[in-house]
């Protein structure tokens, strides 16, 4: 008997995904394809290229040693089609299949693609998550601001995740306000790294043949590529790093590129790991006594409150959520953002992390990158397909929403209830960036001030109608109008100046 195609896609690598419990073993294929249209939509990370291509290829192993049939094309296959549709194509023709059953994809794209593949495809949710798109839409329904901390409160109620009764642990629901520290004196945590075996090597050396212009260095190549190490990767950082992230989750060295952070989100998203068996032992680990509550519920908070909330979002908001630009930002993206070139400390340090691992932590996407590019006035699309290539945990459901919504506002509010901007003295506050840089933070206006500072001043007065109203920042625009009128000219002559600057591709 023919059986039907099951599609494994690369962030789908986890025997417990709902098109492996709908096949049957006995008589379906799975199909599973390294192609260039995946690999190259935008201009992905090396090592996020060779992250999913290893991962795939342990992952294809392990279900053949199951007792599935898997049909695997790698990307040098001379046969190979090239696309996701293709492959599934070129299967059904080999096997006589009629059919492919797959999990809903997390990006439009991709769903798009299937609804148009020449082999009919049925989709099954991804019960991966928490959240289904039908409960989001119930939570969501009627309601003027959708606003992550009440979802995150429905979330935690549903799991009974540091929860006692009805009410939250502690007496409080969101910690947030222990987790703002400034940078600590030194690290004394690391995440869990994995010296590649001969099939990582053999990724490594064909992605570098073929990606080996993109942003970013392939090697070093330390990420778990294959469940059990992701697994190791989580109790190192319970053991070593939860303790103290919650105080220093918002801190930003120069010399220290992972702080407390637990570097698990690739394999989240993934399915290397699961969201309940990572959560679980966070919570574990404040029920031992090893980590605080404020380090736990932030933990937490980021994969149930966060990482749900922006699917949702996404999910909602539809495939042209990533083309919205409500403030009508037109600029390029910057060339530093490609390769580091920049007088501005913070943007140097978190352009070049990201060039070397892939990687960079929420705040640092948020309130360097992100802050930036708001401020400049960049487009919001470039802003995102920026994101979207350069970290080894983006995917366009998660992506999308953090960069639309909140960080570039371009969703016009859905997200956040105004944008998430700061001058310099954010930064200064919160790394140590700034003792390193050209600029001086201290300085407001005018030659070596820093850009930060005036271009934060020239976006609230070029968007004053929008936000003067906003009770989030009429303390703000108080400030902006008590100054001299000789200081607001003087400061939007400088951002002029620099955006003027930046538009001739001068470096800055």
């Amino acid at each position: 008997m023919v059986g039907r195609l099951v599609l494994i896609l690369g962030d789908q690598l986890t025997d417990q995904i709902s098109a492996l419990r709908e096949a049957d073993k006995g008589s379906d294929i799975v199909v599973m394809a390294e192609v260039a249209d995946e690999a190259a939509y935008v201009p992905h990370h090396p090592k996020k290229i060779a992250f999913l291509f290893a991962a795939m290829r342990k992952f294809a192993a392990s279900l053949s040693n199951d007792g599935w049939q898997v049909r695997y094309t790698r990307l040098d296959d001379p046969d190979n089609a090239g696309s996701i549709p293709g492959e599934l194509l070129r299967r059904a023709e080999e096997t006589g299949a009629k059919e492919v059953i797959a999990t809903e994809p997390g990006e439009f794209r991709l769903i798009a693609a299937l609804e148009e593949c020449p082999v009919p495809a049925h989709l099954f949710p991804d019960d991966r998550f928490l959240c289904s798109h039908a409960e989001f839409e119930a939570w969501a329904d009627g309601r003027k601001e959708l606003r992550m901390e009440y979802f995150y409160r429905e979330m935690r109620r549903k799991t009974g995740l540091l929860m006692d009764g009805d009410k939250p642990e502690g007496g409080k629901w969101n910690y947030d306000h222990d987790n703002r520290k400034p940078p600590p004196g030194s690290v004394d945590a690391a995440p869990m790294q994995f010296t590649p075996d001969a099939g990582v090597e053999e990724v490594l050396d064909l992605v570098g043949a073929r990606f080996g212009d993109n942003f970013g260095t392939l090697r070093p190549f330390w990420f778990a590529t294959e469940t059990g190490q992701a697994r190791r990767a989580l109790t190192h950082f319970i053991k070593t790093a939860l303790p103290r992230f919650g105080d220093f989750q918002d801190a930003m060295m120069a010399d220290e590129k992972f702080l407390y952070h637990s570097i698990l989100s690739m394999y989240l998203n993934a399915g290397l790991l699961g969201w309940r068996e990572i959560c679980d032992a966070a919570e574990q680990a404040y029920r031992d006594g090893h980590a605080p509550l404020n380090a736990v519920e932030g933990f937490i908070r980021q994969i149930i409150g966060w990482r749900e909330y922006m699917r949702g979002v996404y999910f909602r908001e539809g495939p042209d959520y990533t083309s919205r630009n409500a403030l009508n930002h037109q600029r390029g993206l910057p060339g530093f953002y490609w390769d580091a070139e920049t007088d501005m400390a913070c943007l140097s340090a978190a352009v070049a992390q990201t060039r070397d691992e892939a990687y960079a932590h929420h705040i640092q996407r948020l309130m360097v990158t992100g802050n930036f590019a708001l401020l400049a006035g960049i487009d919001p699309h470039e802003v995102h397909e920026w994101y979207l290539a350069v970290y080894a945990d983006a995917y366009e459901w998660v992506e999308a929403p953090n960069v639309i919504g909140m960080s570039q506002f371009a969703d016009g509010g859905i997200v956040g209830s105004k944008p998430y901007v700061s001058g310099g003295n954010y930064i200064n506050k919160m790394s140590d960036y700034c003792k390193g840089c050209a600029y001086d933070v201290k300085v407001k206006r005018g030659e070596g001030a820093c850009p930060l500072n005036y271009l934060y001043w020239a976006f609230l007065d070029r968007h004053r109608d929008r936000f003067g109203k906003n009770p989030r920042m009429a303390q703000m625009y108080r400030t902006w109008m008590r100054m001299s009128d000789e200081n607001r000219a003087e400061t939007l002559e400088s951002a002029a100046g620099f955006l003027a600057k930046l538009g001739r591709g001068e470096r800055v």
